[in-house]
């Protein structure tokens, strides 16, 4: 029996997120709704702009680690964080969620990493993020037994901005599909589809992963076309399954001979959509690995999201698994 549900691997990053307009944005030449990727010089400017911030410990694959423990599964994490004071708070925040994380924190230089995430009006965000250690995040903290022992191995895309981390995830799947386990990732954001949409449509089309989850700009952007459509039926052909999500439209869930429409959640106030792809991932991977099907699995991806998106940070405040069962979806 799998010693966990679900494995995450992926940057371990603290979030400062704050409110902005969007004359902050263009002003201080920010690219709205996306990850920019800034160094400790930037980092530091724009956090002497910010307005008051919220820390919240992130991360993409930390959030769906975070998600999966929440509603009961057992979750485990990789990542890199140094052992400063922002690396404490971020191993904490992730134990006392539930989630085995067993990475042994960097010594010295860079600090652990830290994204400034800029919320405007309409609840979109914007993410300036300083890698620091995560980039030191490397084949040598792969833990077989967590890799070959997880039901999913689920890896963020942002991981592909640094050659060290790659390799960890290849070694990391290898070890999951030897020992006859699945394997998911998200593509992240459309630009960093964009970035390195030759070895994501490699691993896709490969089968070195088995289920993907995108919004509909990221899938756009990976097949480099306009249409929502043709994107999703070029998915179809590539992979096992995809889940793609489309903020108040709901999510798609395609497999080769069936096509599942979710809709939304019904939402009282969109405050901060940091997190909602994380939080679906989540919830559909809690499904996937207790053995529901395509429907169920998309309507607790698109539960959590909508919880996520009415408050602030990227994790819910509240027990996905009680909140779940009081909607009748466990």
């Amino acid at each position: 029996m799998p010693h966990y549900d679900v494995l995450c691997v992926g940057n371990a990053i603290v979030d400062i997120i704050a409110h902005c307009d969007d004359e902050f944005l263009k002003t201080n030449g920010i690219m709205k709704g996306a990850m920019n990727l800034i160094d400790a010089t930037r980092a530091e400017l724009l956090y002497s702009r910010m307005g008051d911030g919220i820390e919240a410990s992130g991360g993409s694959a930390g959030n769906t680690a975070a998600g999966v423990a929440s509603f009961g599964g057992r979750a485990a994490f990789f990542g890199k964080v140094s052992s400063d004071p922002l690396g404490k708070i971020y191993t904490h925040d992730i134990h006392a969620r539930g989630v085995a994380f067993d990475t042994k924190p960097l010594e010295g230089e860079p600090p652990t990493a830290r994204s400034l995430i800029l919320v405007t009006p309409d609840g979109e965000r914007s993410m300036n993020t300083y890698l620091g250690a995560c980039v030191e995040l490397g084949p040598e903290d792969v833990e077989a037994d967590k890799a070959s022992g997880a039901k999913i191995t689920h890896f963020e895309g942002y991981l592909w901005d640094t050659a060290r981390a790659k390799e960890a995830i290849r070694q990391t799947a290898m070890l999951a599909h030897a020992a006859d386990r699945k394997v998911s990732m998200t593509l992240s954001d459309s630009f960093c589809a964009e970035r390195h949409r030759d070895e994501f449509l490699q691993l896709i089309q490969s089968g070195a992963v088995d289920i993907v989850f995108a919004n509909s700009h990221e899938i756009k952007s990976l097949y480099q076309t306009t249409s929502f459509e043709e994107a999703l039926a070029a998915i179809r052909k590539d992979c096992e399954i995809a889940a793609v999500t489309r903020s108040e439209k709901g999510s798609v869930i395609v497999c080769s001979n069936e096509t599942v429409i979710i809709k939304a959640t019904d939402i009282k106030e969109l405050v901060d959509t940091t997190g909602a792809g994380d939080a679906y991932a989540a919830g559909f991977l809690y499904g996937y690995v207790t053995g529901r099907n395509l429907k169920d699995c998309g309507d607790l991806g698109s539960f959590a999201a909508g919880l996520v998106i009415q408050q602030i940070g990227p994790r819910s405040w509240k027990n996905l698994r009680h909140e779940a069962e009081q909607s009748g979806l466990l």
